[in-house]
């Protein structure tokens, strides 16, 4: 028997926790992992950079290879898969097998999050699936406040391994707890591969994929490599970094709440320009800023709240641009998040290897005020496509 609807949805939110702990737990597992396994900060990094791209590239591929398959089955098997591949990184003999362990882990993140979104909704009344489909994303959200820095507070005293085996067994609990409380949920119209592309035809879409791509790139290279550049800045290590991590995390989940709010009151447009622009300033300023511990806390919370406030405006514009078809734009969407997560190892990694890392905020202001001036240009620039593109 299925549990009520608000139970039902905690335990998706629950199982985002999982899956976004997976994802952004190299953050927190640097310093352990470069020194377990002997390898480079940036060669450690590229662990993020295999998650991200294959869950950039697997999502819409996975999405249609499994468009007929009943829900609950499917998020049963998503999370098993990540907490397989969070168990084989805990058990990987060496840096090679860590990184197929990742990739497994990202398929099973691909496939999870963009149908627990779904089923949210499908599950809620209309006049609470906003609610609903935000407390899930609200999951990825507390991954930052808790499971990161957990992550990293374990990695110190009992090894990255460790760490790696709690998230497979929270994920693989998820898994059972989503068996146990959803009910049957039917598939959705099948949709195919190429009609998943085709909102890609839209101008506008790509200009606003494009500016995903660049602010978590931007956001990600730094925050991937945030261990060596409190090192630098603030001098601080271990537990003192554990605690700045969930300085981060707490204004990223205000920052995502805020970042709604300012959306549903103002529409994209302004909450866009100005969020970016916070982000662009709080990202050139961080080397002065982050001098001291306490100053380091601050920044890092301004700096979660800035980042995590882009990605509601975002969705909000792309609904705008393709209203028949947002869950389409929106997966497009978390394929560019993730290809810019991706990027943000290798670019990243380049230009910790040639600059240190006091340049890695730098360049990535740089990289949000590119973002900033596609925002200015998504509006009113772009001519009108001729016809609406049909994509399922």
């Amino acid at each position: 028997m299925s549990a009520p609807a608000p139970s039902r949805i905690s335990v998706l939110a629950f199982g985002a926790f999982g899956v976004g702990t997976s994802g952004y737990i190299v953050a927190g597992l640097l310093p352990a992992l470069t020194g377990e396994l002997h390898v480079s900060a940036t060669a450690a990094a590229q662990l993020v950079t295999a998650f991200a791209i294959a869950y950039a590239i697997g999502s819409p591929l996975f999405a249609a290879a499994t468009g007929t398959w009943e829900r609950r089955t499917l998020l049963v098997a998503a999370l098993a898969v990540t907490g397989a591949g969070n168990l084989f990184a805990a058990l990987a003999p060496g840096y090679g097998s860590l990184l197929v362990a990742r990739v497994v882990t990202a398929v099973g993140a691909a496939v999870f999050t963009p149908a627990a979104s779904a089923v949210a909704a499908e599950l809620t009344v209309p006049e609470r699936r906003g609610r609903a489909v935000a407390l899930v994303f609200g999951g990825l959200t507390v991954a930052l406040i808790f499971g990161v820095p957990l992550g990293s507070l374990i990695s110190q005293h009992l090894g990255y391994r460790a760490a790696f085996a709690l998230v497979a067994a929270f994920s693989l609990a998820s898994a059972l707890a989503v068996r146990i409380a959803l009910p049957v949920v039917a598939a959705p119209p099948r949709v195919g591969l190429a009609e998943r592309f085709a909102a890609g035809r839209d101008p506008r879409v790509l200009v606003m994929l494009a500016t995903t791509v660049l602010a978590c790139l931007a956001a990600f290279m730094v925050y991937t490599f945030v261990s060596p550049l409190l090192a630098a800045t603030a001098g601080v290590h271990g537990t003192t970094v554990t605690v700045l991590l969930f300085c981060y995390g707490v204004g990223g989940a205000i920052g995502n709440f805020a970042g709604g709010r300012a959306t549903d009151r103002w529409g994209s447009r302004k909450p866009l320009l100005v969020v970016t622009v916070a982000i662009t300033a709080v990202m050139a300023l961080l080397p002065l800023t982050t001098a001291t511990p306490v100053a380091a806390g601050i920044s890092l919370f301004v700096w979660g709240l800035a980042t995590w406030s882009f990605n509601p405006p975002v969705q909000h514009r792309l609904i705008e641009l393709s209203p028949g078809h947002a869950g389409l734009v929106l997966s497009l969407n978390a394929s560019a998040i993730y290809l810019g997560v991706g990027l943000s190892g290798v670019v990243g990694g380049a230009v910790l290897a040639s600059g240190g890392p006091l340049l890695l905020p730098e360049v990535a202001a740089a990289l949000t005020l590119v973002a900033l001036l596609l925002v200015g240009a998504a509006w009113g620039r772009v001519r009108e496509p001729r016809e609406q593109v049909a994509v399922g």
